[in-house]
């Protein structure tokens, strides 16, 4: 089987996210071949190059979102093509001026309107993908004044909501630079025989431009999507634009991407998001709850499951809290809730095993550092002793903190304490490692935990002092605890089940969704008969069929 696996800004650059994943994954399936079609999203990380690919990679072909322009020179658009992209444009726009009034209600007459504004959208989308295809491109185009014009012709429609009739010509120039931006992929040329044309599956690794290509291989060739969302594209996008985007923008670029995740939500195979969170926000958007698998991110689980096998290297006393210092973790709250606990538990100790990633986590962790100095002062057992204090703030690498999973070993209870969570890889870390939790109620953690640990809302010091002086107290619970949450996590989050599922959703969608394609002999004539049914079954077969094979008759 041959797989297109389509990024953006991750796998194969050296410097992309979800990097680690993708490479396991396609290492993992050895029987296939994957193509890689990767979208970057800065020159730095193109600069850095690719990582080191498996031989079942057999193709790679990048192109940037970053650059000031779609496609090099100007794309000369006669009078017919530039009416056909004003009629494709301008219905792209209105669908996006129609979603920005925040959406539906909930009676049918509204979802047939959503329907039917979802069909205008994807319709005036493939339309562009094929005016790209026939003159060159769309970036100029784009970008133009006509680009421009056509874009504020919809805003002050009538009927167009409030926030886009208010778009002043700073605002459409930003959501003109920004859709220019992520149509890019319309104008590749990745569609053909020798590129997408020729995959019997295209697995974009995200939602939005990551997963364009998939929509058009499919819409050009009939390739089948497979969509993977460990955090969601659509999400992201809204929390992006700030307080200090304008609000026609965050308006029309919120509009945009939703209809967006709409049309790729609908016309993928499956979908398979990484927890509960991400499958809710794609049934919101109108996925089909039975095209929707969820596979969790697979996690190497040896190092820490080696710790996990010996129990009695932690401190009883020691509660341990690792991840990225950031505001998000809210150590804050943490610190305040170690004061609870060392008073009612004077021998308790907390490591912060950090790291930090740039100038606001630097800032952040010094105000720790200085509140941890004030709750906490250095202590001395008598007169002629040196004072320490209980909170030591640490770093991966360091002499005392060598590696994670001696990190996690060395604790009786591992805490997390986020206001904000996505998938908590650090508490399946210690899961794999056999230690007891505390957790706040963020993200994915209540599905993480199914129950292997104890969870209390975030921003609450004292729930979060409670649960941490009960298990301190009871080193049975904490054994119980932490053995049934290493089974838990050996049973759901290793890489092996991550590869295993997406193997199977491969056959799944290949056996229901088989590519039709003509195949030609060297006259150009079509040639019947030549992709036998074995021909998507995963196995090597002979290039001369056994049946045609010559043979002898036994000797007399």
């Amino acid at each position: 089987m041959r797989t297109g696996l389509l990024t953006e800004g991750g796998y194969p650059f050296a410097g992309g996210d979800a990097g680690l994943w993708c490479d396991r994954l396609v290492r993992g399936l050895g029987q296939h071949e994957f193509d890689l079609y990767a979208l970057s999203r800065s020159r730095h990380q193109e600069e850095a190059g690719l990582l080191p690919l498996p031989p079942q990679v057999t193709r790679v072909r990048t192109a940037p979102l970053w650059t000031a322009g779609g496609e090099s020179g100007a794309v000369g658009y006669g009078r017919r093509a530039r009416r056909r992209f004003t009629e494709h444009y301008g219905e792209l726009a209105a669908a996006v001026c129609t979603a920005a009034d925040g959406g539906t209600g909930g009676t049918a007459a509204d979802h047939s309107a959503s329907g039917a504004v979802a069909d205008r959208f994807a319709n005036a989308l493939y339309g562009l993908a094929e005016l790209a295809r026939e003159e060159g491109g769309l970036g100029a185009a784009l970008r133009s004044d006509l680009g421009v014009r056509t874009l504020e012709r919809a805003c002050r429609a009538p009927g167009a909501p409030r926030t886009a009739r208010e778009a002043r010509v700073a605002d459409l120039l930003t959501v003109t630079g920004h859709l220019e931006r992520a149509l890019r992929p319309l104008s590749l040329d990745w569609y053909g025989d020798d590129a997408l044309g020729a995959a019997d599956l295209c697995h974009a690794t995200s939602g939005g431009p990551a997963a364009l290509p998939g929509l058009l291989a499919r819409h050009f060739r009939g390739v089948p999507l497979l969509v993977t969302e460990y955090g969601v594209h659509l999400r992201a996008q809204y929390l992006d634009r700030g307080p200090g985007a304008a609000p026609a923008v965050r308006a029309l670029l919120a509009a945009f991407h939703g209809r967006l995740a709409t049309e790729t939500y609908r016309r993928a195979e499956i979908l398979t998001p990484g927890n509960a969170h991400a499958r809710r926000w794609q049934e919101r958007c109108g996925a089909d709850r039975a095209r929707i698998r969820t596979v969790y991110p697979g996690m190497a689980a040896d190092g820490f499951a080696e710790a996990g096998e010996s129990p009695d290297r932690a401190d009883p006393d020691t509660l341990v809290w690792v991840g990225c210092v950031e505001p998000a973790k809210d150590l804050v709250a943490l610190l305040h809730a170690f004061a609870e606990v060392r008073r009612r538990e004077p021998r308790a100790r907390l490591r912060i095993v950090g790291t930090v990633d740039g100038p606001e986590s630097t800032a952040y962790l010094g105000h720790c550092r200085a509140l941890a100095a004030q709750l906490f002062p250095d202590e001395a057992e008598g007169a002629h002793t040196v004072g320490c204090n209980p909170v030591s703030f640490e770093e991966i690498g360091s002499p005392y903190a060598p590696t994670l999973p001696e990190v996690y070993a060395s604790g009786a209870v591992v805490v997390l304490s986020s206001v904000v969570e996505g998938f908590p890889t650090g508490l399946i870390e210690a899961m794999f490692c056999g230690r007891a939790t505390v957790s706040t109620d963020a993200g994915a953690v209540v599905e993480v935990i199914g129950g292997t640990g104890l969870v209390v809302p975030p921003r609450n010091p004292r729930a979060l002092a409670d649960a941490c002086v009960a298990l301190l107290r009871d080193p049975e619970r904490r054994a119980r605890l932490g053995a049934a949450a290493r089974a838990r996590a050996l049973e759901l989050f290793t890489v092996e089940q991550n590869i295993a599922a997406f193997h199977g959703i491969y056959l799944e969608i290949v056996s229901h969704c088989p590519v039709r394609r003509d195949l030609l002999d060297a006259s150009g004539a079509p040639l019947p008969f030549a992709a036998p049914a074995e021909s998507h079954v995963p196995a090597h077969w002979p290039a001369t069929p056994t049946w045609a094979l010559p043979t002898t008759e036994p000797a007399r």
